[in-house]
């Protein structure tokens, strides 16, 4: 494993190390953090909430896997536990009243490029966009999210059925079609 040796010297209280292991990691924590909220600031803090947390907790990684998957687990987490603390995506019984939509395929779907698709994310309502983002990006099952949520599976599924249609509304209001093409 590439960060076998960094981590022991991050564990021996190497600022050297510690520095290192943040530099490889920020980039790709950072942008699951911005994936969550609407504001850059709030996402440098969350980040180095994570990394806090990362650090305090690296005794307990056991090699088993990949480090940066373990790491983006622990950020996640943390993510979701600032939504309880803020209660952005409101309570449990309003998530727990979606009703289950099938999910739509449409064209429009498949050509929404990475930059956009992330702009129309955070134009979704919180719930909707925390269980899009779990499900379709950070790739947790419904029953994963219907733990860490304390939802219902069914909830999970609907919250993401309903992101998918209100993503490809969203798709649609923002894209003008001429002559064929999308702009």
């Amino acid at each position: 494993m590439p960060y076998t040796k960094l981590i022991q010297k991050c564990l021996a209280d190497n600022p050297s190390a510690q520095k290192e292991l943040y530099q490889l990691l920020a980039g790709k924590l950072f942008v699951i953090c911005l994936r969550y909220t609407k504001n850059r600031q709030e996402a440098e803090d969350w980040l180095q909430d994570a990394f806090v947390k990362i650090f305090l907790n690296l005794n307990k990684f056991k090699n088993e896997g990949s480090f940066e998957g373990w790491a983006k687990r622990i950020t996640v987490n943390h993510l979701i536990t600032e939504y309880r603390k803020s209660k952005r995506f409101g309570s449990v019984s309003d998530l727990d009243s979606v009703l289950e939509i099938s999910e739509t395929r449409e064209s429009a779907h498949s050509t929404i490029l990475y930059e956009e698709l992330i702009k129309f994310i955070n134009l979704l309502p919180e719930g909707k966009k925390l269980v899009f983002n779990l499900f379709v990006i950070e790739g947790y099952s419904h029953k994963e999210i219907s733990e860490l949520l304390n939802i219902t599976e069914g909830a999970s599924r609907g919250q993401l059925a309903k992101a998918r249609e209100m993503l490809i509304e969203i798709h649609k209001k923002n894209n003008t079609v001429h002559a064929g093409k999308i702009y």
